[in-house]
């Protein structure tokens, strides 16, 4: 199939942008366009039919990666691929970098965008996982304004956010984790390597000087409507050694805060057993990787 018929804007500013997207009437939609790895397809499906494609490439505020007051800001328009390669982001958010390198292919990162998976909102994608869990800010424009977002209140349901139609995403920032000992892991199954996951999880962690886990950040994709945190087995770990006792016990509060589907890939009683499994992994990955 082809697309629908649309009209097509390169906008050379935010506010360009932010117009062009208050200016729908009559209830036809406007689109937003950077990487178009997923709305192209959907397009091609029909399964999306904007009025208006907005792209906004051009907008050299939307793109570049900065450090500034303690957090990693990367804009909206950023290759996936550049924020996999930075320095920065793999000195300040390794988790961020260690996921992006699940998403897709190489050749989908180098197009596909850091806010453009956000603002999609799959909640098995690799982007929104890592910002789950590391309690990003999302910062969105819209011509009355900017409108801050904690990632845990962006997500709102299966590729649904809380942008509204009038708004840009216009940048992402993460909380660096002070001090060192800090060990990322990440791990996903899917059917094929660079499909979509059918369950990720992943974990950061800092040890103290004792060996013990002094901050933990645990999540999953693909086990609910949008990405989980695992605030139970954070607080249940944080002060321990990381025995298997201890991971045993904690692993074992990670049910009530699923909430899987069955559907053509795998059945809701396969990714829970799965959910356990590869946050264990990421956890004794993460921990290895701080002693170390």
């Amino acid at each position: 199939m082809k697309a629908a018929e649309f009209d097509y804007l390169r906008a050379g500013s935010i506010g360009e942008a932010c117009e062009a997207l208050a200016g729908a009437d009559g209830g036809a939609e406007r689109k937003i366009v950077a990487g178009g790895q997923t709305l192209a397809p959907l397009m091609a499906m029909r399964l999306a039919r904007p009025s208006l494609l907005i792209d906004i490439n051009d907008v050299a505020e939307l793109h570049g990666v900065r450090v500034a007051d303690g957090e990693l800001a990367i804009k909206a328009c950023t290759r996936q691929r550049r924020a996999e390669l930075s320095d920065e982001v793999r000195a300040r958010a390794p988790l961020l970098a260690r996921a992006l390198a699940f998403v897709g292919h190489v050749q989908i990162r180098n197009r596909g965008t850091i806010g453009g998976s956000l603002a999609h909102g799959d909640p098995a994608a690799e982007i929104p996982l890592a910002a789950r869990a590391l309690d990003a800010t999302l910062i969105a424009r819209s011509g009355e304004g900017e409108t801050v977002f904690a990632a845990d209140e962006f997500f709102a349901a299966p590729m649904t956010t809380a942008l509204r139609p009038d708004q840009c995403l216009t940048e992402i920032r993460f909380p660096v984790w002070p001090g060192d000992r800090i060990g990322v892991a990440f791990h996903e199954v899917a059917s094929r390597a660079g499909d979509f996951a059918i369950v990720a999880a992943c974990a950061q962690l800092r040890l103290d000087a004792d060996g013990r886990c002094a901050r933990l950040a645990a999540a999953a994709g693909g086990v609910g409507p949008i990405p989980v945190r695992f605030a139970a087995v954070e607080r249940a770990l944080t002060g321990t050694r990381l025995g298997e006792g201890e991971l045993d016990e904690a692993l074992a509060l990670i049910d009530p805060a699923i909430e899987p589907d069955d559907d053509l890939h795998a059945s809701a009683a396969y990714r829970r057993r799965v959910c356990r499994v590869l946050l264990g992994r990421a956890i004794r990955d993460a921990a290895a990787e701080a002693r170390a």
